[in-house]
C-alpha cells in the first residue's frame, strides 16, 4: 500500500468512526396516504443540547448582548465565554448576562476555542464570535439542525456581507489552487461555525487569525460532512488595516501547511516565504504599528523575570544536548552575541515543535500574568524582551498576555533549526557611531524615537540579570526581582523586590490599578 493510498484508507475509517457516533436524525413520520411511501420531515435539534463557545477579548461594548441572544435559543444548554484575559468589563458582563466564563490558558483565538471546547459539557457545539449584533433569531439552531440530522458534522455560517479583503484576496484564490473541492465556502474565514465535538478534540487549534481555515481543511482532511448555512446579515466590527496584513500572512501560513501536509506542495520557497512572514512580528516597525496611541511602556525581560528558569537549559534538557551547552556557557558571557550565537548551534537539527513544547512548559514567575493584567489596565503596552529565541520569546509572551516580544531569530529550514542565530535590529543602536554591539536599551531608544504624534510619556522595566543593566538605566522607573548578585541593580537605580505581589504594591498604590 503507497502513502496515498494509506491516506485514503484512514480518511474513510475515520469518517466511519464519526458516523458510529452520530445520533439518528431527528423525524417525524407522516401517514401512509393512497399508497404513497412515508415522508420525513425534519424538526429542529432537541433543546438544550448545544454548547456555544464565544471567545472574547476586550468585547464588553456587545458581548452580554451576544450572550442573551445566544441562551434565547432553545437548542443552546450551556454558553461559554473563554476570556482571553480583556482589560475591559468583558468577563463581568458575560458572567452577568448568564455565561460561564472562564480564562483561556494561552493568548490568541485558536486557544481559547480549544479551551470552550474542552469545557463543554454538550456533543453539539457552536462558536459565536464577541461582537456580534443584528443578529436573526435561531441562527443556533439554524447551524446545528444539520448536524442533529445526520447531513453534517461541520457546519460553516454563510451571511449576507460579502467576504472580507482577506477572505477575497488570499483565502479563496489560495484555496481554489490548493483545496478546490472548498472553494464553494462563502466564508471560508468566517468564526461562525458549528461541529460535533468528537470530529474537533483530535484537530489542531491553530494560535492566530489561521484557526478557523484550519479547521475547515483539517475537518475536510478527516473526512467529516462539510455544510454551509446561510444565517441572513449581521454586523460584525471590522479589522484595522495593519491587523489585516497580519491575518492574511496567517492565513496563508496555515493553508501552505495544509496543502504540504496533503502532498498537495512542492515548492520549498514558499516554506521559506511563510517563515519570514513569521518573523516579521519580531520587528520593531511591526510593534509600532500596535501602539495605537498609548503613552506608556513597560518592559519585561524573559530570563528570571517572565519564566525563573533558563529557556536555553530547559531546552537543552528536553534535546539531551545540556552537557554541550554548559561547556559552552564556561567559556563566553552569558547574554553576549557570541553566546547566543553559539548556542544556536548548539539546537542544531532541533524541530521548531520542540521549540513551542518547552516554551509552552515552561514554569512561569508567580503574580506575573495579574502583573501584566494590572498594567494593561492602567494603560500600558507590556513587551517581553528576550535573548532567547523569538520563536519561545512570543510564545511566553502570549502566556502571560503581554502585547509583542522583541527576541533574535532562529532560521528554520522545513521547519527544523539550521543553527543560523540572526540578531534583531531592535538591539542595535540608532547611529552607527555607538558601535554594533547589540543592548537591550537600544530597544528602549527605538520605542521612544516612534515618530508617532503621542510620544510615549513613561517606559518602566523589570529585570533581573546584569545584563538588562543599560535596559534599566533608560527606563524612567526600573525595578529588579530577586537579583542573581552584586550591587548592579544599584547601579541601575533600580528597586529591589522579592515578588511580583510587592512590585504591584510599589508601582501601583493608587487609582490606576482599578482604571
Amino acid at each position: 500500500m503507497n502513502l496515498q493510498d494509506l491516506l485514503r484508507w484512514l480518511s474513510g475509517t475515520w469518517r466511519r468512526l464519526l458516523r458510529m457516533r452520530l445520533p439518528p436524525p431527528l423525524a417525524i413520520e407522516t401517514p401512509e396516504i393512497a399508497g404513497e411511501p412515508r415522508a420525513q420531515i425534519e424538526v429542529a435539534p432537541p433543546r438544550a443540547c448545544v454548547s456555544v463557545i464565544i471567545p472574547a477579548l476586550n468585547e464588553a461594548a456587545r458581548i452580554a448582548d451576544v450572550v442573551r441572544y445566544a441562551l434565547s435559543d432553545p437548542a443552546t444548554g450551556e454558553v461559554i465565554v473563554v476570556d482571553d484575559s480583556s482589560i475591559d468589563d468583558t468577563a463581568r458582563l458575560a458572567r452577568e448576562a448568564g455565561a460561564t466564563v472562564i480564562t483561556s490558558t494561552l493568548l490568541g483565538k485558536g486557544a481559547s476555542m480549544r479551551d470552550g471546547l474542552l469545557a463543554s459539557r454538550f456533543e453539539f457545539l457552536v462558536y459565536l464570535d464577541g461582537d456580534l449584533a443584528g443578529l436573526r433569531e435561531g441562527i443556533i439552531t439554524s447551524l446545528a439542525q444539520p448536524i442533529a440530522h445526520g447531513r453534517a458534522d461541520f457546519v460553516k455560517a454563510r451571511f449576507g456581507r460579502g467576504g472580507g479583503r482577506v477572505t477575497e484576496l488570499t483565502a479563496k484564490p489560495m484555496l481554489r489552487v490548493f483545496f478546490p473541492e472548498l472553494a464553494k465556502y462563502d466564508q471560508p474565514l468566517g468564526g461562525l461555525i458549528a461541529a460535533r465535538k468528537v470530529l474537533l478534540m483530535p484537530l489542531e487549534f491553530e494560535d492566530g487569525y489561521g484557526v478557523d481555515i484550519g479547521l475547515l481543511i483539517d475537518a475536510h482532511r478527516a473526512g467529516a460532512a462539510l455544510q454551509e448555512v446561510d444565517i441572513g446579515s449581521l454586523q460584525h466590527d471590522s479589522q484595522p488595516l495593519l491587523d489585516l496584513t497580519a491575518m492574511a500572512n496567517e492565513v496563508s501560513r496555515v493553508i501552505y501547511v495544509r496543502a504540504r501536509q496533503a502532498g498537495r506542495l512542492h515548492v520549498e520557497q514558499i516554506t521559506a516565504m511563510y517563515e519570514s512572514q513569521r518573523q516579521a512580528t519580531a520587528s520593531i516597525d511591526y510593534i509600532l504599528s500596535r501602539r495605537r496611541g498609548r503613552t506608556r511602556l513597560l518592559l519585561l525581560d524573559l530570563a528570571g523575570i517572565i519564566a525563573p528558569a533558563s529557556y536555553p537549559e530547559e531546552l537543552a534538557r528536553a534535546t539531551g544536548t545540556l552537557s554541550a551547552l554548559e561547556q559552552q556557557r564556561a567559556g563566553a558571557e552569558a547574554g553576549s552575541p557570541d553566546f547566543t550565537a553559539e548556542t544556536a548551534q548548539i539546537f542544531r537539527f532541533v524541530h521548531r515543535r520542540q521549540f513551542e513544547r518547552v516554551a509552552h512548559a515552561v514554569a512561569l514567575r508567580p503574580g506575573v500574568i495579574e502583573w501584566v493584567n494590572q498594567m494593561r489596565r492602567a494603560g500600558f503596552m507590556v513587551g517581553v524582551v528576550s535573548s532567547s529565541p523569538f520563536v519561545a520569546a512570543d510564545i511566553l509572551r502570549k502566556r502571560v498576555f503581554a502585547d509583542f516580544a522583541i527576541a533574535h531569530t532562529l532560521q528554520f529550514d522545513g521547519e527544523v533549526c539550521t543553527g543560523e542565530f540572526r540578531i534583531n535590529p531592535a538591539f542595535l543602536p540608532l547611529k552607527a557611531r555607538d558601535g554594533p554591539t547589540p543592548c537591550k536599551s537600544h530597544i528602549v531608544e527605538r520605542l521612544r524615537q516612534d515618530g508617532q504624534d503621542r510620544q510615549l510619556d513613561e517606559v518602566w522595566a523589570v529585570g533581573h540579570h546584569p545584563d538588562t543593566l543599560q535596559m534599566l538605566q533608560q527606563a524612567d522607573r526600573a525595578w529588579v526581582i530577586a537579583p542573581v548578585s552584586g550591587p548592579w541593580a544599584r547601579w541601575a537605580d533600580a528597586r529591589v523586590v522579592k515578588t511580583f505581589e510587592e512590585l504591584l504594591q510599589q508601582a501601583l498604590p493608587g487609582p490606576d490599578v482599578s482604571a
